[in-house]
């Protein structure tokens, strides 16, 4: 009696587990059209500033009016700083011709995007971040700490020091 105890508590494991991994896997594709739909809207609104400003209907003054009142009529929704809204342009403009580059990006959550295009100097180098922190899951934390200890340009020039994986990300990441 005491075995069969037992076996059936294993199988009620299992089954927990399969479904604890179910609702993980389940939570991770939500967080991941979340992302997906934020980074669209960030597009979107750098899109919407990028025309104005480039056909001169927007000045200096009008981006920090546009933050101080989203801010004042609608204060539970963050991420409108006058800051913020620079970024969207800049983003909107770093990758819009970038038919390549520009599907990664919604792979990846904000603030790693913003780590990336502020940082990086060249396409190749964006793409090679990207890529490697999509391939690898980074947090937002990781892309930066790479960058600062010069993993592209240690890649570019073939020093022997980084790892075999690096090698081989880079090799991959240049090539496509």
């Amino acid at each position: 009696m005491n075995k069969r105890i037992q076996a059936s508590d294993k199988h009620q494991q299992k089954d927990f587990s399969d479904v604890l991994q179910q609702s993980q896997q389940s939570r991770q594709k939500v967080f991941a059209q979340i992302n997906t739909g934020l980074i669209d809207l960030y597009w979107q609104i750098g899109q919407f500033i990028s025309h104005k400003v480039s056909s001169q209907a927007w000045g200096k003054r009008c981006r920090p009016r546009f933050s101080c009142i989203h801010c004042t009529t609608r204060p539970e929704i963050k991420g409108f700083s006058d800051k913020n809204l620079w970024r969207m342009k800049q983003f909107l403009e770093t990758y819009h011709s970038d038919k390549t580059l520009s599907p990664l990006v919604r792979e990846l959550p904000w603030t790693h995007n913003t780590i990336i295009f502020s940082r990086c100097k060249s396409a190749d180098e964006r793409a090679y971040y990207l890529r490697l922190s999509i391939k690898e899951g980074y947090s937002s934390r990781e892309p930066d700490r790479q960058m600062s200890a010069s993993h592209f340009e240690r890649a570019e020039i073939g020093n022997q020091k980084l790892s075999t994986v690096l090698r081989e990300l880079h090799q991959t990441f240049t090539t496509h």
